[in-house]
């Protein structure tokens, strides 16, 4: 095959994965994920598809070092309602509409209560703030500076919902991928996947490594070993190590 044909093969090889990744990008990005979860289960299934994936589940309330497995959060609606009963906030049009790990709350208050549970920032247009509570109890919801002034302007009781648990039997789901190389010294890359509807922080990282870890396994055995971790993050991370000191 000449140059011209090699290049233009790579042209549109390139093409092909640009139009793959974009397809999975919009597939993963509208999935709840958290540090724990049935969400970050399903991204990892969709990961599997791509790459031989080994999926491993750390058991809640498991020690890593002086850290502890935290309990499983399942959320399942949450909103928030004015007088009239029209939703102002809602979890179903942004799953970032939820303080991560929020306890559950069902109840009438007015602006001034609600306030403490708000997060928003200086901004114009539809911005939402990420927030979480991992390893305290709380609620809050995280909203934009539109839905700040409806709140606050909206006069009357406010109905606040979220449907939420944490299950103590549950587990922090991890997935691994290692390629044998010619050699046992080790490449790591490790990815972060643990936040909703975010594509700079978590996704890019997700797909990238994925990507390269087929690309990887597509070559044959390569010089050095590869070893790709998907965690969420920091717990993730150390219960990783904990339970792999010995590698």
């Amino acid at each position: 095959m000449n140059q011209s044909k090699m290049d233009n093969l790579h042209v549109s090889n390139a093409g092909k994965e640009v139009t793959e990744l974009d397809s999975l990008l919009q597939e993963l990005f509208p999935i709840t994920r958290s540090l724990t979860g049935e969400g970050n289960r399903e991204t990892l299934r969709i990961l599997q598809k791509i790459v031989p994936l080994n999926i491993v589940e750390y058991p809640s309330g498991s020690p890593a070092y002086d850290w502890t497995i935290p309990d499983e959060w399942v959320i399942r609606d949450a909103y928030i309602e004015n007088a009239s009963g029209k939703k102002i906030v809602d979890f179903k049009e942004s799953n970032l509409h939820v303080v991560g790990y929020s306890s559950s709350v069902s109840a009438k208050l007015d602006f001034a209560m609600l306030r403490p549970h708000l997060h928003k920032v200086d901004a114009v247009g539809d911005v939402i703030p990420y927030r979480t509570s991992y390893y305290h109890r709380d609620w809050g919801f995280c909203v934009t500076q539109s839905q700040f002034d409806q709140l606050k302007e909206s006069g009357g009781p406010l109905n606040v919902k979220i449907d939420s648990e944490f299950i103590k039997n549950g587990a922090m789901t991890i997935a691994e991928l290692c390629v044998p190389g010619e050699s046992e010294e080790e490449y790591l890359v490790s990815t972060y996947f643990c936040h909703p509807s975010m594509a700079n922080d978590n996704l890019s990282g997700l797909l990238v490594a994925t990507f390269l870890a087929r690309d990887i396994l597509k070559v044959g055995r390569p010089k050095k070993s590869w070893r790709f971790v998907f965690v969420p993050e920091t717990i993730g991370a150390i219960a990783y190590l904990c339970q792999n000191e010995k590698r």
